[in-house]
This record gives structure tokens, C-alpha cells and sequence, in this order.
């Protein structure tokens, strides 16, 4: 049994990752190590908890010395790293805790896997998952290609790009055997609801303002997460080493575009006249650093390992939707206590 580390897979796009590795690999030992920070959830993945072939480490990777230990102890053949301050407006607020996570945090595991492996690198992988604000912003025209120049605007951004670029670097220094991948805007169930999609869900729920960014004309590619997951799993198995791969969702949307189709959606859903939910609509001050448009090629992935959405953006959308509406307990218990307070200094 091959024993293979995912880290932060207790957030979002690391529970789909997790739950989709345990249940798929029964040869795999799958080890989750995730801080529990806010947007950690164990409720996450309390279906596949008791499973014999999943063990959850509580830890940080910030934290060199228990990193080196894990590894040691375990012996992981492959390292899954999703583990990262992802929130661009959190940047802003504290961009130091963005370069401690995702930079210091992204060493600690390519010292501890260079470490481990250094005598030999024969069916070992480190899989670095990124994104694509890395490569900045693009006009109205144009696609993120896995050669597009890096040009970060967010400290966000900037730290991934940062990880990015060790982890690369690993890999020609040391031979660590890697591979990259960066993906556009996800979206879907466990979405933690500081981000556009589920922090609107649940405003409408609400009735609470639907707060958009200057004039809501901001693009983004969507990726429904499930997609995500399943890309992540053909990459790491069949992606060939020191490679990049975009992924993306084939869904270019206008923030206000989406967010009316959202309050669409809901008014349907919810029972309410049609237009009721796009009152809710409330123009907001501009944040600094905003990127234009966002849109990646994903042909590279298509053609080289067969990769493409299985769903259209409207149909993940009300997939979506319905995951919320059934899952209130779920929403109401993370949109308490400190995420509460955030989200009335961010958006008051």
C-alpha cells in the first residue's frame, strides 16, 4: 500500500480531492493533513472518516519540524499540496500570513520530500496545485497559456507564483520529480462562503446586500470543483514530470452576468418572484489590485490526458444551489462566530 500525503484536505477543493482518492484507490493509504484553520471543515469529509485506508493528521505545514517527522514516519511516495491562504481580500488584510503558508509552507514540503527521496526519486511525485492569478490579468482578449509570463497583482497571487517558482526550481536543482497544475475560479459543494458563488447562495437565503466589486464587469473562468478533483486525479497519475498543466472550466462569466443568473436560479428554487433576489444587488467600492479578466487554455490537458468538463456551468451551477438549500446545518455552522467578523469588517 502506497502511503500519499494530501494537504488541506479539509478545505474545499482538498475534500473533493481526498474523497475521490480514498474511495478510488483502496492501494493507497490516503494521510489528510489540514490545520483546521477557518475554512478547514472535518464535517467536510465526515463520509469517508471511519474508512481503513484514510488517516487525518492535524498540523501545520508552516511548521518545519513536524513536517519533517510526518514524512519520516510515514514514508509518503507522493505528496497531493492544496494546502493554502487562497482569499485575495485576506491578502490585502495580512499578506505576511499569505508568504508564511504558502511559501515557507510549500518549502517545508519540498525539503521534507527532497529529503526523503533523495536516494531515490523512482515512483515518487510532488504535485503542486496553483492558480492562475499567478499570471495576472488579461484585456478582452487572450487565454492563459502554461507559458504565459507570471505577472501577480494580489499578495495572494504573488506568494502562489512564489510557490510556484521553488517548486520548479526543485525540480531542475534536485531532480524532485514534480508536476504543476494551475486552475481557474472553482466552484461547488463545501465551498467555504467568503467566495463569490456560496457567499451569494447564502446572502439570498438571507436577504441579505449581494456586495459587487466597482461595476461587476470583472471575468473569471469557472470550474466546477467535482471537474477539479478528477483532473487532479489524471494528472497525478498520468502527467508527465516537470510538466504544467491549466485547468479549466470553458466558462468565461461577468461577475454581474453570474450574479444574475444566480439570483435567477434562487428565485426559482426559493419560491419568490422573479427579480426579487436581484434587488438584493449593491454596488460596492472597487478592491485594490482587481485583475480584469482571468481565462485559461485548457487544450493542453485535453490533449495530452483526455481531460474536459463533464458538466456545462449552468448545470454545476444548480447542482450547486441544491447542495446549499440541502445543506443549511452545514452553511449556518460556518457562517457563525469569526468568519461573522470578518465578513462585517470586510463588507460593512
Amino acid at each position: 500500500m502506497k502511503n500519499i500525503l494530501i494537504t488541506g484536505g479539509a478545505g474545499f477543493i482538498g475534500s473533493h480531492v481526498v474523497r475521490r482518492f480514498v474511495q478510488n484507490y483502496p492501494n493507497y493509504h490516503i494521510y489528510n493533513l489540514d490545520a483546521l484553520t477557518y475554512a478547514g471543515n472535518l464535517e467536510n469529509i465526515k463520509d469517508i472518516e471511519n474508512e481503513s485506508n484514510y488517516t487525518f493528521v492535524k498540523g501545520d505545514i508552516v511548521d518545519e519540524s513536524f513536517i519533517n517527522e510526518l514524512f519520516a514516519k510515514y514514508n509518503f511516495e507522493g505528496v497531493l499540496h492544496l494546502a493554502a491562504e487562497s482569499h485575495v481580500d485576506r491578502s490585502i488584510e495580512d499578506p505576511l500570513s499569505f508568504v508564511k503558508t504558502n511559501v515557507i509552507g510549500t518549502m517545508n514540503l519540498l525539503n521534507a520530500a527532497r529529503k526523503l527521496w533523495k536516494d531515490n526519486m523512482e515512483g515518487k511525485r510532488f504535485y503542486h496545485i496553483s492558480t492562475d492569478e499567478v499570471y495576472g490579468s488579461l484585456g478582452a482578449e487572450g487565454l492563459f497559456t502554461e507559458t504565459t509570463s507570471y505577472d501577480p497583482n494580489s499578495p495572494y497571487s504573488a506568494s502562489k507564483a512564489s510557490s510556484d517558482h521553488f517548486v520548479r526550481a526543485y525540480g531542475e536543482t534536485y531532480g524532485l520529480p514534480y508536476v504543476l497544475t494551475n486552475c481557474s475560479n472553482n466552484y461547488g459543494p463545501f465551498h467555504f462562503p467568503e467566495k463569490l458563488i456560496p457567499l451569494f447562495i447564502n446572502n439570498i437565503i438571507n436577504n441579505k446586500p449581494l456586495p459587487v466589486y466597482g461595476d461587476g464587469n470583472y471575468t473569471r473562468d469557472w470550474l466546477f470543483v467535482k471537474d477539479h478533483a478528477i483532473a487532479i486525479d489524471l494528472v497525478f497519475h498520468e502527467g508527465k514530470n516537470h510538466e504544467t498543466y491549466n485547468i479549466g472550466g470553458f466558462n468565461e462569466w461577468k461577475n454581474i452576468d453570474l450574479v444574475k443568473l444566480l439570483c435567477k436560479v434562487m428565485d426559482e428554487k426559493l419560491g419568490r418572484s422573479e427579480g426579487e433576489s436581484s434587488k438584493l444587488i449593491t454596488y460596492v467600492k472597487d478592491r485594490p489590485g482587481h485583475d480584469l479578466r482571468y481565462a485559461i487554455d485548457a487544450s493542453k490537458i485535453n490533449t495530452e490526458l483526455g481531460w474536459k468538463p463533464t458538466v456545462t456551468f449552468e448545470e454545476g451551477l444548480e447542482q450547486t444551489i441544491d447542495w446549499y438549500l440541502s445543506n443549511t446545518d452545514w452553511l449556518n455552522n460556518v457562517t457563525s462566530g469569526e468568519y461573522a467578523n470578518y465578513y462585517k469588517k470586510q463588507y460593512n
